[in-house]
């Protein structure tokens, strides 16, 4: 179900983009369902974005995934208009972003919504602490004012003592946090995250994710992201949205997408996730048995599964499972046992309705 309209920081409805001599063609045709290939071949259009809706709530770290083509990264420009849309609607805050005048456009990329990028973008012969202020700059913000916010977030994202830096002088991870911080200074309801760590050696990458959860915790931006690897969505993404072919397959929050995947897409996708790290005790609980006692340890629904192993392991009675103060089910350590064995499915009926 949506949210009202007042009540979302992103609404997307029925967005397409259509790249080619026919676009307006397609979307009043229906060729527009014909599948990828098959419109390529007969109208010479690619369908980017294809009939994409949803909503992205405030303070939310909101994912969108896919493989390379997916469609994910022309999503997000089309949010700014950097990309624009062929058809549908965006409104961010409220503000219709589609109907926007390129005067009113410009305001809104330079005080609502900022954007970090897999390339950092950063001014070569500039030092840090007047790239990080470069948008401050453009808002015509006097020199001392911009400055003095600039070490603000410098020191936020863990930068303090580089602001004298030339770009070329640090690593990759430290230029990367440099063009986080440009994108805080200007303090937005909006930050917009296009597969930034991409070309992040592994460890350095693991660390600028940490840095997101870090910082999402702190400022509590809201925050679109966009990615091609399942690991760093599940880490960052409160929902996640999975793109093929132009197309959204699945919206939902990590637990939803790994115990209940819409489709095979989707399964394949998760299907080498350790479910134990990622589905809690409410995908596994069961009705206890009639002349099962009910003293045992009380844990609450939200609890990752692995995290029960060690109290069930040491419990000779179920864990009684609570969610809201109420009995939600029972486990056992041979419940536990069996479902990180791949022996039981996860999801009970009632919890794939609601996903």
């Amino acid at each position: 179900m949506g949210l009202p309209p007042e009540s979302a920081a992103i609404r997307v409805n029925g967005l397409w983009k259509v790249f080619g001599p026919a676009a307006e063609k397609v979307l009043n045709s229906e060729d527009r369902h014909l599948d990828p290939a098959a419109l390529r071949d007969r109208t010479g259009c690619t369908a980017a974005v294809r009939d994409v809706s949803f909503d992205v709530r405030p303070g939310e770290v909101f994912v969108v995934m896919g493989l390379s083509g997916s469609g994910k990264s022309t999503l997000v420009r089309c949010l700014t208009r950097l990309v624009e849309p062929s058809a549908g609607q965006i409104s961010i805050g409220g503000e219709d972003i589609v109907g926007a005048t390129p005067a009113r456009l410009r305001e809104i990329r330079r005080h609502r919504v900022s954007m970090v990028f897999q390339h950092f973008g950063l001014l070569p012969h500039r030092r840090v602490l007047d790239n990080v202020a470069y948008g401050l700059e453009i808002q015509g913000r006097p020199k001392a004012e911009r400055h003095e916010r600039a070490r603000e977030i410098l020191t936020l994202v863990g930068l303090d003592g580089h602001a004298d830096a030339y770009p070329e002088e640090l690593s990759g991870g430290m230029r990367q946090r440099v063009g986080l911080a440009r994108a805080l200074a200007v303090d937005p309801e909006v930050m917009l995250f296009d597969e930034p760590f991409s070309a992040l050696d592994p460890l350095i990458r693991r660390d600028m994710q940490a840095e997101v959860v870090r910082l999402h915790r702190e400022v509590g931006k809201t925050m679109v992201f966009i990615t091609h690897d399942l690991s760093e969505a599940l880490k960052l993404g409160e929902r996640i949205a999975i793109m093929r072919a132009g197309a959204i397959v699945q919206i939902g929050t990590p637990e939803e997408l790994v115990g209940a995947p819409a489709d095979e897409y989707v399964a394949d996708f998760v299907r080498d996730v350790p479910r134990g790290e990622v589905l809690s005790l409410r995908w596994i609980c069961r009705e206890p048995e009639p002349d099962e006692p009910l003293d045992g340890p009380a844990l609450p629904a939200s609890t990752v599964v692995m995290e029960a192993v060690e109290l069930a392991s040491t419990s000779a009675r179920p864990i009684r499972v609570m969610d809201g103060g109420e009995l939600a089910g029972v486990v056992d350590r041979v419940d536990l046992l069996s479902f990180l064995a791949g022996r039981r499915a996860a999801v009970p009926e009632k919890e794939r309705a609601r996903a």
